[in-house]
């Protein structure tokens, strides 16, 4: 069934997010029509600042006029230890889980060749300056365990100099998890990142 052009805008809008598909949007449009005039307004004034927003050049997170609340933050952290994460959903999870008390760098990808996604793409040597600059002694990769993710720890720890320390965190089973559910990478990975008990 054709819907009002107006609708139709919105609902392709909302269809170009990352996991919303066609009738989800369709829901979001449908109930915008029953907020009232100011509360629209005020929906459209807030997508529209957020152009303002953009990626901190430092560490690569949100800021916002060219304040960046994560450097903020960072100045009552640890300042020798450096998280590497592979993006901001992945830093906020870290930060929620409170089991990380140092600074933070978002590379916002992996390397990926095919796709044209390389060292530069990634900002990888103003990372290295950075980590050189302010001293940090001890680098956490905590990139997703893909091989594209692999390598670009790899590559990471190999533009690092020897004396500076990097792990990369753990993978393996999730609580609770079955053996006999879980696949094959997976349990190699955790055979791999086993402890002493």
């Amino acid at each position: 069934m054709k819907m009002p052009e107006q609708l139709e805008e919105i609902i392709k809008h909302f269809s170009s997010f990352q996991g919303i598909g066609e009738k989800t949007a369709t829901r979001f449009a449908l109930s915008l029509l029953n907020w009232e005039k100011s509360r629209i307004a005020n929906f459209a004034e807030a997508i529209q600042n957020i152009s303002s927003v953009v990626k901190c050049p430092k560490c690569g997170f949100l800021a916002s006029d060219n304040e960046c609340l994560l450097c903020e933050e960072s100045k009552h952290r640890y300042t020798h230890q450096i998280c590497i994460v592979e993006s901001i959903t992945d830093c906020l999870a870290i930060q929620k889980s409170h089991t990380y008390s140092g600074h933070f760098h978002i590379i916002h990808g992996v390397l990926n060749p095919l796709m044209g996604i390389g060292p530069n793409e990634l900002g990888i040597h103003a990372l290295i300056k950075r980590i050189s600059d302010q001293s940090y002694s001890e680098v956490i990769l905590a990139i997703n365990s893909t091989v594209e993710g692999d390598a670009t720890c790899s590559y990471i720890r190999d533009q690092l100099p020897q004396a500076v320390k990097v792990e990369r965190i753990g993978f393996g089973l999730p609580m609770g998890g079955s053996l006999e559910y879980v696949d094959a990478l997976t349990i190699t990975k955790a055979m791999e990142n086993r402890k002493q008990f």
